[in-house]
């Protein structure tokens, strides 16, 4: 479903993605592991279309859509949990699931079967995201993306600041959207939230991908998370 091939990314004059491949299967959930300032982000910006590689290619499902705007790369059925959530502080729920909806009732991902995936956001969707808790903010970010009903979910960072309740609820919510076909790349720097939920792994310094291996493998390879991630 997604390939990237060799991709070389800038910020200015700084050289953050140095030759990044992977690839990610449909219904798989493929996470990407790394300390603080690797390139996970860029990466993700450079699938979407915010930051474009200067070179390697960008596929997906067979097109390359490497120098495509990002609205372009979203229609075409990719979707985005930014790192940071990025609510609309003056928009309702509602209003948050409503703005990016795509094919209505038809769908697999409307608005119903959203909210019957976050039932908390039921009973809050005229409130304005700005007064939802940090881990509402999650969902709502999620469910945003997922009413566009994407083929592949790029989730940026997602249990970051959550509470360890909201986690357990977040891997829930991730284990559902594989099981409904939904291909998840999972950026993250929570271990043991990423071999729990990610059928394999891929892990980055410096702007590289320096190993790649099923959760199994990672678990039991000590030097490897003491090399890489400091655990």
């Amino acid at each position: 479903m997604l390939r990237v091939e060799n991709i070389h990314a800038y910020y200015g004059d700084s050289y953050i993605l140095q030759g990044v491949s992977l690839s990610v299967e449909p219904g798989q959930v493929v996470a990407v592991l790394g300390r603080n300032g690797v390139g996970k982000t860029t990466l993700v910006r450079a699938i979407i279309g915010l930051t474009p590689p200067r070179r390697g290619r960008v596929l997906f499902k067979g097109a390359d859509v490497t120098r495509l705007p990002a609205y372009r790369i979203a229609r075409m059925g990719i979707g985005l949990v930014p790192q940071g959530r990025r609510i609309f502080p003056s928009l309702s729920v509602r209003e948050h699931l409503e703005v990016t909806a795509r094919g209505a009732g038809r769908a697999r991902w409307n608005f119903d079967a959203v909210i019957a995936l976050f039932p908390n956001l039921g009973g809050r969707l005229r409130q304005s995201g700005s007064k939802l808790s940090g881990g509402e903010q999650q969902m709502l970010a999620a469910g945003r993306a997922l009413v566009s009903n994407p083929d592949l979910l790029l989730m940026d960072e997602p249990t970051e600041g959550l509470a360890p309740l909201m986690v357990r609820e977040l891997g829930r919510v991730i284990d559902a959207l594989k099981a409904a076909g939904t291909a998840i790349l999972l950026v993250e720097q929570h271990l043991a939230f990423a071999l729990r939920h990610a059928d394999r792994i891929y892990i980055m310094s410096k702007g590289r991908m320096v190993h790649h291996c099923t959760p199994a493998e990672l678990a039991a390879d000590h030097e490897v998370k003491a090399r890489y991630l400091g655990v």
